[in-house]
């Protein structure tokens, strides 16, 4: 992105390819069938119909041992930390757009780095129940020392009177404990419930089919919110929170425009053909997940093996590995495509 500013600054029309793939993998358990696996690729350049506004934007680093090895998660705190930033980087945005446009009402989006479902609902309560705060500082002239739950209806006309009173029991609690309070955390999620379903639900569609994807989640957010309201997005905001572990975030914000053939959004939404992909997967049963697993960790870092010669499950105009020899050299080959029909090999991307 910022090279695409740079760009854009020294008036170059040039566009860069971004990439986000992860493949997360847990130990056998009942956190493995949750992980997932994706590629995003996005095209940056200049007069797209999806606008990073750079003028919005709230970011937290820290030093923490919250998520940095599957194996290793320290309980809670992951969830503790990804919701104190969350809470910093809310705060931060929340100040920087009412410093550029006021505390008008807005419309937004929410789309929020998906680890696992429950933990995005937690997040969307807590903007929920910190705009309840903000609104309740604005209207007694109090100050608060700390943010609680986010959520984006930055109006007090937005918050009704039933709310209100849900959430003003928890208006003196802590940090450290709104972290904990099972009390707190169901009483946002029920009064942020209609707004979740309407502002963050259709962004999470493809994450609760495809699992955790850490890198490739927030973006793989963004695609289910193109493929579910692409006629509806014209205009609106998207407001996106990237997280992470060890730890950086930030908050900032897309404005979507439809914009022109080849480059609207129901063109990208189009292209992208998230259903018909989503069609094509295999299933597998557990047993056989867990040996692909075990013979994934005896190759990892190995040398001398040669991959299955099998390759019905890989698509059509993929590069494969198939071979690695006694001195750690790789061999790979190209799936013939159907309109090319090319098949070749490839040791260390070099064709041979």
């Amino acid at each position: 992105m910022g090279w695409a500013l740079w760009a854009g600054y020294m008036r170059r029309q040039c566009g860069y390819l971004k990439t986000a793939i992860l493949l997360p993998v847990y130990t056998e358990g009942r956190a493995r069938p949750t992980g997932g696996a994706a590629a995003i690729a996005m095209l940056i350049g200049p007069n797209a119909p999806i606008a990073f506004e750079s003028k919005f934007k709230g970011s937290r680093m820290s030093h923490a041992y919250d998520f940095y090895k599957p194996n290793l998660a320290n309980g809670k705190l992951p969830q503790t930390c990804y919701l104190m930033a969350l809470d910093f980087c809310y705060k931060h945005f929340c100040e920087k757009f009412e410093k550029l446009q006021g505390r008008a009402q807005f419309q937004m989006l929410i789309i929020l780095c998906f680890i696992y479902n429950k933990l995005v609902q937690k997040s969307f309560a807590r903007l929920f129940f910190n705009d309840f705060l903000r609104n309740a500082r604005f209207l007694v002239q109090k100050s608060f020392a700390r943010l609680f739950f986010n959520d984006f209806l930055r109006n007090a006309s937005y918050i009704d009177e039933g709310a209100k009173e849900k959430l003003s029991p928890f208006s003196g609690l802590s940090n450290e404990k709104s972290y904990q309070s099972r009390n707190f955390e169901k009483a946002s999620q029920q009064v942020a419930k209609h707004l979740y379903d309407s502002k963050v639900q259709p962004s999470t569609s493809l994450s609760k089919q495809v699992g955790n994807m850490y890198t490739a989640s927030l973006y793989a957010a963004f695609a289910s919110l193109l493929l579910n309201k692409h006629s509806s997005l014209a205009g609106k905001r998207a407001v996106m929170f990237s997280y992470g572990s060890g730890l950086t975030a930030t908050i900032f914000s897309l404005k979507l425009q439809d914009g022109k053939h080849p480059f609207n959004l129901l063109d990208i939404a189009t292209v992208m053909n998230v259903s018909e992909k989503l069609k094509v997967r295999h299933e597998f049963p557990p047993e056989k997940f867990v040996d692909t697993m075990k013979l994934m960790e005896q190759r990892y870092g190995a040398k001398d093996f040669v991959t299955s010669k099998n390759s019905s499950l890989v698509l059509p105009g993929t590069c494969y590995l198939t071979e690695v020899d006694s001195m750690y050299r790789r061999f790979y080959t190209w799936k013939a495509n159907a309109t090319t029909n090319i098949l070749s090999t490839r040791e260390n991307g070099f064709a041979s």
